[in-house]
């Protein structure tokens, strides 16, 4: 299953987000609008469209034949509970992540006694219909608290090919609180996520080299490093800002189990 550009919901004149700028930058004709992926609340985040990632969804359909795609208004948070195990998701788009600020408003006596907010509800992915969503409740965000309750039992792998998906907030002795925590409650053997943004252009070269990997029997891991060093050797590919920004969690067999 691939999940790709999900309309988001956007004002009058249309912004698009550049193929080979960060996914966290949009431009249009007549103006630009930057995605805002971090925020205080969810009233002030804003995704923006992301029209190269149907272009990688389509290059990997085209590695996985039997794969559906979905896009636009299809690629949408009741889309994704819907689903029952698939063997691979793929889901290309942005992530977000709103810090804890509950500690901060010093001297506010109700903020300090306050019962903590899961974290898990402070991170997830933007779906179709995200930018009408100002509270985070309504369809079209996926927290990583209902990412957690998804049917993934059985999934061999999951790719968050979104900005900022493997961030999430450290808790001594827990772990990271975020997506990357939820995904593997809700059953999948294998995470692949990314630690900041990326680029639409780069991102559907790394995830073309990384899906042929995984055809052709390489480990999960394995599958990942080969793509990663494909892209180092590349001229202008060298920063690790290109290369080294997506990391693969959990198992790391290929994906019939073989190591």
């Amino acid at each position: 299953m691939l999940l790709a550009d999900p309309l988001f919901g956007e004002p009058k004149d249309t912004l698009v987000a550049s193929t080979t700028a960060p996914r966290v930058k949009s431009a249009g004709a007549r103006a630009a609008r930057r995605s805002v992926t971090t925020a205080p609340d969810f009233s002030s985040l804003y995704f923006a469209p992301l029209e190269g990632t149907r272009a990688e969804a389509k290059s990997i359909q085209a590695l996985f034949p039997q794969a559906r795609v979905l896009t636009g208004e299809q690629a949408s948070e009741s889309a994704l509970q819907e689903l029952t195990a698939p063997r691979i998701l793929h889901i290309a788009t942005h992530g977000f992540f709103l810090p804890d600020t509950s500690q901060n408003a010093a001297g506010n006596a109700s903020a300090a006694t306050a019962e903590p907010e899961n974290p898990l509800l402070r991170s997830g992915l933007a779906l179709s219909g995200a930018n009408l969503v100002k509270d985070g409740k309504g369809d079209g965000i996926l927290t990583a608290l209902e990412a957690s309750n998804l049917d993934l039992w059985g999934t061999k792998l999951v790719t968050l090919s979104a900005c900022d998906t493997g961030v999430g907030e450290v808790k001594n002795g827990q772990g990271v609180y975020g997506l990357r925590r939820s995904f593997f409650l809700a059953g999948t053997e294998t995470l692949v996520m990314s630690l900041w943004p990326v680029s639409d252009y780069v991102t559907r070269e790394m995830m073309t080299s990384y899906y042929s990997g995984l055809k052709n029997g390489l480990g999960r891991g394995e599958a990942l490093r080969q793509a990663e060093l494909a892209m180092l050797k590349r001229k202008g590919r060298k920063h690790p800002f290109y290369w080294a920004s997506f990391i693969q969690s959990g198992e790391w067999a290929n994906l019939d189990g073989e190591r």
